[in-house]
């Protein structure tokens, strides 16, 4: 079966850290543009940070900048976002799709998408 899975998130107080880790089933990540997508309570999904297939350049939304770090191990078919210091309004579900192409922090051209994996950041 062809699928991502998503793994990592939780619950945690603000200032903490979480990984959350994408890996791929069934095809090889090495090919795509990998997208991390978050969705508030109330809110639509938005693009938080995309890493291109090619020369593994990485992009962030300004809410992010700094505090996240998009990467991947293509001989683990498996991609993560470190989170640092986290704020409550980083709560959400966390999706990570795999996709043609970057255009800046959002992945397009998506092919797979995962699951979504719950983050909540509350005191």
């Amino acid at each position: 079966q062809l699928q991502l899975v998503e793994s990592g998130g939780g619950s945690v107080q603000p200032g903490g850290s979480l990984r959350l880790s994408c890996a791929a089933s069934g095809f090889s990540l090495g090919h795509y543009a990998i997208g991390w997508f978050r969705r508030a309570p109330g809110s639509g999904r938005e693009g938080v940070a995309c890493i291109s297939s090619s020369d593994v350049s990485t992009y962030y939304a300004d809410s992010v900048k700094g505090r996240f770090t998009i990467s991947r191990d293509n001989a683990k078919h498996t991609a993560y976002l470190q989170m640092n210091s986290l704020m409550p309004e980083d709560t959400g579900v966390y999706y990570c799709a795999a996709g043609s192409y970057c255009s800046g922090y959002v992945s397009y051209g998506t092919d797979y998408w995962g699951q979504g994996t719950q983050v909540t950041v509350s005191s």
